[in-house]
């Protein structure tokens, strides 16, 4: 039994460390499909931004309570240079559309149905946030979402916002 175990935990490991987003290193470039419209944005072209690339599922129930506080930090930040980037990780694009008639928003919201993004950045739940300088490197990573998360990631927002390009 426990070659079963070692053999399970050496297959994982390895696959883990080369597929993440790591504080401090260029983020994954992505290139998706919107979920509303024909246009694919990737990451690259938000170069320049404070992007914060959001992770979410119409399923996730904190996506509920993060989306509309994204939204109001663009809202409050989007001409200083910020920008919000959530990718739904659902199998149906149809229910990230249900979900987004629910809770709009005018950030961009894109599909990876397939979890190929999420596995490149490591994601391991349901919301799971990752804050990139204009630069394209990592600075935050941010997993879960509670109401109070709100103002602690303006803050840091603010601070990469201030920095010099």
């Amino acid at each position: 039994m426990m070659k079963h175990v070692l053999i399970a935990v050496c297959l994982f490991l390895p696959l883990q460390l080369q597929a993440a987003a790591v504080v401090g290193e260029m983020a994954p470039e992505l290139s998706l499909p919107a979920v509303v419209g024909e246009e694919t944005i990737s990451l690259s072209s938000l170069r320049g931004k404070v992007v914060y690339v959001d992770f979410w599922a119409a399923w996730c129930g904190p996506c509920r309570v993060s989306f509309p506080q994204l939204q109001q930090l663009r809202d409050d930040l989007g001409e200083r240079g910020f920008e919000v980037l959530a990718i739904s990780v659902d199998e149906q694009v149809a229910d990230a559309r249900a979900f987004l008639e629910e809770v709009p928003v005018t950030y961009p919201v894109v599909h990876d149905g397939k979890g190929v993004t999420p596995a490149a950045y490591g994601v391991l739940g349901m919301p799971t946030g990752y804050l990139i300088d204009r630069d394209g490197v990592v600075r935050d990573v941010h997993q879960g979402y509670r109401k109070s998360d709100g103002e602690k990631l303006r803050a840091k927002i603010v601070t990469l916002l201030g920095e010099e390009k």
